[in-house]
């Protein structure tokens, strides 16, 4: 094929027939109604529900990749698994994000997985407006590639020169520009009201810190959307398959939070770790992109990408449990806290 029909748009692959996507979008739907009931009642969720609900969410994309496998081959398989580690790779920074603004907001304990859904629906639907405008770019030329690519590296260096600085992730209510906004034109109250976000107080409405909390949620979702869905597209160009990544991933992190609430401040080289997944997965895209061009410059297999994630991830990990280790000997009353972004 010549260089210039390689570069002209071409529509986008996708076993993501109408009838998946119907059933997709229920099955998500039915989950999150299930999520919403059992928040319903506030209450202080316990390490044995967490667990159970965390394992729940991990045999799914399990069993859907298995049907993958069986209904699809074994390649759409291992893009599936490779763009979920992925996604739930980010979404642990995600999660962290998340416990700092609920630290930060002194969210009650019997409220926070309520704001926790209140985020993931956020994230949700985020996600998919960028899955769909990142399907219309890649439509419109192999352009896209080099684009996303650009995207992923510039956003891996400011995460390493973050994490390299030792700067702490953290969260600054009051530099927020949407709390400001809200705070500017509606009084809030003292104190929680349970799950009301707006109440009536001296004859007009008042929102609650629960409404600033979400709020806040909501707008750090964006910026996680900006680079989660391009990484993914650097793995698979189906949307379909985008979507089903990124819908696994974000399902179980409610549970999630709970489960490594006290595990996550002890990631301290994950920022590290992603930073490469991202820088990694750029030159993916860009090596793709230029392999349209230059059909002698190599292109990185899907397996290949997935056991170089797997492989950072277990790194940074391992050295993460070496370096706490470390420290507890020398200073057994230190506590370690990652760089982030």
């Amino acid at each position: 094929m010549p260089a210039e029909a390689r570069l002209l748009a071409a529509d986008l692959e996708t076993i993501g027939t109408p009838g998946m996507w119907t059933i997709s979008v229920v099955v998500l739907l039915l989950l999150l109604v299930l999520d919403s009931l059992l928040t319903r009642r506030p209450h202080e969720v316990r390490m044995r529900e967490a667990v159970g609900w965390s394992v729940f969410y991990l045999v799914l994309p399990l069993v859907f990749g298995v049907y993958l496998w069986m209904d699809h081959g074994s390649t759409v398989s291992v893009e599936f698994f490779t763009g979920y580690v992925v996604e739930k790779s980010l979404s642990v920074d995600n999660l962290f994000v998340f416990m700092l603004l609920l630290a930060a907001f002194a969210v009650p304990a019997a409220l926070a997985q309520r704001v926790l859904l209140y985020g993931i629906v956020g994230a949700l639907v985020l996600r998919v407006i960028f899955i769909a405008l990142g399907a219309a770019v890649l439509q419109s030329g192999t352009w896209a590639f080099l684009l996303f690519g650009g995207v992923l590296i510039v956003t891996a260096v400011k995460i390493l020169r973050d994490a390299l600085g030792g700067h702490e992730q953290e969260v600054d209510i009051s530099s927020m520009r949407t709390v400001r906004l809200l705070r500017r034109f509606m009084p809030v109250t003292s104190d929680y009201r349970g799950f009301r976000m707006v109440v009536r107080e001296g004859g007009r409405r008042a929102l609650t810190p629960l409404a600033l909390a979400v709020v806040a949620v909501f707008a750090t979702d964006i910026v996680f959307a900006v680079d989660s869905v391009p990484a993914v597209y650097g793995v698979t160009e189906d949307p379909y398959i985008v979507f089903a990544t990124n819908a696994f991933a974000l399902l179980g992190l409610r549970a999630l939070y709970f489960v490594l609430q006290g595990v996550l401040t002890k990631l301290r080289h994950l920022n590290h770790g992603l930073s490469i997944i991202l820088a990694f997965i750029g030159v993916k895209l860009i090596l793709h992109w230029a392999h349209g061009i230059w059909t002698w410059l190599p292109e990185i297999p899907t397996l290949v990408s997935l056991g170089v994630i797997i492989g950072v991830l277990a790194t940074v990990t391992a050295t993460s449990v070496y370096a706490n280790r470390r420290d507890d000997r020398r200073d057994p009353d230190s506590v370690s806290s990652p760089a982030g972004r």
